[in-house]
């Protein structure tokens, strides 16, 4: 499904130097996972349970950490899958 009022233009973090002409060049199309493929998003019970508890135990408002798994395209396809396996609560600094 193509739903352009949803869509948003991603950027990237500003770097020390530059790796390409950051100037837009042609016209502008919108990019979407769910638009040509069927997304399906797995995750391990351990994985999700470890993430609660870490987010339960700490004491700020907002939690930030990182989910790790792998991406893959389905044999015919048609779809693709996330599949969340990893949790690494990252550091403080």
């Amino acid at each position: 499904r193509f739903v352009p009022e949803r869509m948003v233009p991603f950027s990237f973090p500003l770097s020390k130097y530059a790796l390409w002409d950051p100037v837009p060049m042609g016209d502008v199309i919108g990019s979407h996972i769910a638009y040509y493929r069927n997304p399906k998003l797995s995750m391990m019970e351990k994985t999700l349970r470890l993430a609660y508890r870490h987010a339960k135990q700490s004491e700020k408002k907002l939690f930030a950490c990182f989910l790790l798994g792998t991406f893959a395209v389905d044999e015919d396809g048609e779809g693709v899958k996330l599949t969340i396996d990893r949790f690494d609560p990252g550091r403080e600094v």
